[in-house]
C-alpha cells in the first residue's frame, strides 16, 4: 500500500482542527511581502486542496499537483462543492512533473518537502519548483527543521477523533534514523463504524526528512534559486531549537546578461 492510499480517506478528519485559514493568510502575507505582483500559484503536494482553495479565494489562480490520486479526487470534489473556479488539480510526482507553463510563485506546504527523503529526491523536487517559475518568481516551502527535531526528539502520540459516521484512533510511533536525517513515522489507524460497530485497522509508514539551513541553501543554489529568508512557520521568528516547522522563501535567480 502506498503512502496516503488508505490514509487519504481520513485525512480531513485527522486535521479538521488545523488552522488552514490562518495558514493561507500567512502564506498570502509571505507572497505579498516578497512577490507583491504575484497572481498565479502552483502548489506542489496539494493534498485535499484546502490551502489551494483558500488561496484561490484570495484572487490567485492556483494549480495543485499531488502524487496521490485519492487526494486529487478529494481536492477536485472540494473545489466543485465550493464553486471555486480559480483552482484546478492534477495528479503528478513533484520530483518529475512538468506542466508546460510557469507561475509567479510555487508553494509546497505542510512538510511536503520533508517527504523527499533522499538528496536526489530533494534536488528533483526543488528543480521542479524552479522549472515552473518565471523571472523573479518565488518558491515558498516549509519542512521539519533539523535542530528542533534533534533537540526535541519525536515521541509516540495518540490522536482520537470522531464524526457522525466513524470513531478514529491514530497511533504514531516514530523511529529516528540519525544517520539518514530521517524519522520513520509508523501510523496505526483503528476505525470503528458507528452504525455497524465494525472495527478495522491499517498501517502506513511516513518517512520524513528533517533539513538544515546549509543543505537547503545548497539545494536552492543548485536549482538557480536564491534564499531570501528563513523563519519559524506562522510566527515569523528566527528559527531555533524550538522551531519544528520552518519556512524558506527563495527567488529565481535572473540569468546573467551576456555582452557579445
Amino acid at each position: 500500500m502506498s503512502v496516503f492510499e488508505a490514509y487519504a480517506k481520513y485525512y480531513d478528519l485527522l486535521y479538521r482542527e488545523k488552522d488552514y485559514a490562518g495558514e493561507a493568510a500567512y502564506v498570502h502575507n509571505l507572497i505579498q511581502r516578497d512577490f507583491p505582483g504575484a497572481r498565479s500559484l502552483l502548489e506542489l503536494g496539494s493534498g485535499t486542496g484546502r490551502h489551494a482553495v483558500m488561496l484561490a479565494e484570495r484572487a490567485y489562480e492556483v494549480s495543485g499537483v499531488d502524487r496521490s490520486p485519492e487526494m486529487v479526487a478529494l481536492a477536485q470534489a472540494r473545489a466543485l462543492e465550493l464553486g471555486c473556479a480559480r483552482v484546478g488539480f492534477s495528479q503528478g510526482d513533484i520530483r518529475s512533473v512538468r506542466l508546460g507553463r510557469t507561475f509567479d510563485v510555487v508553494v509546497s506546504l505542510f512538510h511536503v518537502m520533508s517527504y523527499q527523503t533522499t538528496h536526489e529526491d530533494l534536488a528533483a523536487a526543488t528543480a521542479t519548483a524552479a522549472a515552473h517559475l518565471g523571472p523573479g518568481g518565488g518558491f515558498i516551502f516549509d519542512c521539519w527543521y533539523g535542530p528542533a527535531v534533534l533537540m526535541q526528539r519525536p515521541e509516540v502520540r495518540v490522536k482520537r477523533l470522531e464524526d457522525d459516521h466513524i470513531a478514529l484512533t491514530r497511533v504514531a510511533e516514530p523511529t529516528l534514523l540519525l544517520s539518514e536525517n530521517i524519522v520513520d513515522v509508523n501510523y496505526t489507524m483503528f476505525v470503528r463504524d458507528k452504525k455497524t460497530q465494525e472495527l478495522s485497522s491499517f498501517d502506513e509508514i511516513h518517512s520524513m526528512r528533517y533539513l538544515f539551513l546549509p543543505e537547503v541553501r545548497r539545494l536552492l543554489n543548485d536549482a538557480g534559486l536564491d534564499l531570501l529568508r528563513t523563519e519559524e512557520w506562522l510566527t515569523g521568528r528566527l528559527p531555533d531549537v524550538g522551531s519544528w516547522s520552518t519556512v524558506f522563501v527563495a527567488r529565481r535567480r535572473d540569468e546573467p546578461t551576456r555582452n557579445g
